[in-house]
């Protein structure tokens, strides 16, 4: 009996053994130390032209001519609507003819105003007729200037019935149609034109992000003049291919949401980039003394994110703050972690708490 006791305890101590080494694996493991990276931070945003100008017209009228199509490009003082000229056209000869008629009136109230001046220094009239050959003179040429400036009032109003594009730019839709009436109380406007040979790109930044730039570069002017040069990410997911800069920051928070208003500029010069659209703005900057993790050495549970550290030769698991670095391989742990602590960077997944740990490789 005894011989078999001894038997079944070495049996017993040899499978713990067994089972020891079978569960003890070999992994690679780094020891944390400060480093610097380029990171970059990312925002959503919206396109907008460099200048989006609805176009309404001035005058009431029927649409008779459309000279350009939707998306089209225009330049500046290029005619884009022609509304019916002919009641305008008409006015215009009439306030034309009004003129002629007021310099007449005024040429008889000269030639009056002279023979009543000979009659009065001869003491033939009184002054009374003299004073009122000048009023009537005075009133003349009042009525001239009035019938002047409607001439060029209906001038204007003829003028304004060739609508034209106030800026170079791109067409936007066109809702209404040849025949249609139009006036200047529309609340839709005949098109829009869209100057995008540069294109203003707007995204948010939370106030501490802005007190942070203030503080790092002494003044927000001085932080506009050093911000590097941002890409920009559009929705098919393709980075564009030229680079913009921020132009301004908003000195005012939106009260709802807490954030400042940011304003970059790209140029547009392929014209890829239309007014409306959307994208992600890239923004680098350099960060000293971070700690940079391979995402290979996290995992997550409910939306946390796990490294295992190694402390006497167990793998003890610790929740971590991170947040990812643009080449979609590392994190920067910002709180969990320190200077020193060695962790696993493979196979966490097979790793459980308190599992032993048997380092083979020693990563930098």
């Amino acid at each position: 009996m005894v011989i078999l006791s001894v038997a079944a305890v070495m049996a017993a101590t040899a499978c713990k053994e067994q089972n020891e080494t079978k569960n003890t694996r070999k992994y690679n493991v780094m020891v944390l130390k400060p480093t610097s990276r380029e990171l970059s931070t990312i925002y959503s945003a919206t396109i907008r032209g460099k200048q989006d100008i609805d176009i309404r017209p001035k005058v009431s009228g029927y649409i008779t001519d459309i000279y350009v199509k939707e998306g089209s490009v225009v330049r500046k003082g290029s005619p884009l609507f022609i509304i019916d000229q002919v009641p305008y056209e008409a006015a215009l000869q009439t306030a034309i003819a009004n003129v002629d008629i007021a310099k007449a009136a005024v040429e008889a109230a000269s030639l009056t105003l002279e023979s009543k001046e000979k009659l009065f220094s001869q003491d033939i009239i009184s002054d009374y007729e003299y004073q009122m050959a000048k009023t009537t003179l005075a009133k003349e040429k009042a009525q001239l200037a009035l019938a002047q400036a409607n001439e060029v009032n209906a001038r204007n109003n003829l003028s304004y019935t060739v609508v034209k594009s106030p800026a170079d730019g791109v067409v936007g839709t066109l809702p209404f149609r040849v025949g249609t009436l139009v006036g200047s109380n529309d609340p839709t406007p005949l098109t829009s034109v869209s100057d995008n040979s540069e294109m203003y790109v707007y995204f948010s930044m939370t106030e501490s992000q802005v007190l942070s730039l203030t503080r790092q570069h002494g003044s927000l002017e001085n932080a506009l003049r050093n911000m590097p040069e941002l890409e920009l990410r559009l929705n098919d997911g393709t980075i564009y291919h030229e680079k913009g800069r921020i132009e301004a920051i908003s000195g005012i928070i939106d009260p709802s949401t807490g954030a400042v208003t940011v304003r970059a500029k790209f140029p547009n010069s392929s014209r890829l980039l239309l007014s409306g659209g959307a994208g992600n703005v890239i923004l680098p900057y350099s960060q000293d003394n971070c700690i940079v993790i391979p995402q290979s050495a996290t995992y997550e549970i409910q939306d946390k994110t796990y490294i295992f550290k190694v402390q006497d030769g167990l793998a003890k698991s610790q929740i971590i703050d991170v947040f990812e670095i643009s080449n979609g391989r590392e994190y920067v742990i910002q709180s969990g972690a320190a200077p020193g602590d060695t962790i696993v960077t493979e196979g966490v997944g097979l790793l459980r708490e308190g599992s032993p740990v048997e380092i083979k490789e020693v990563k930098e």
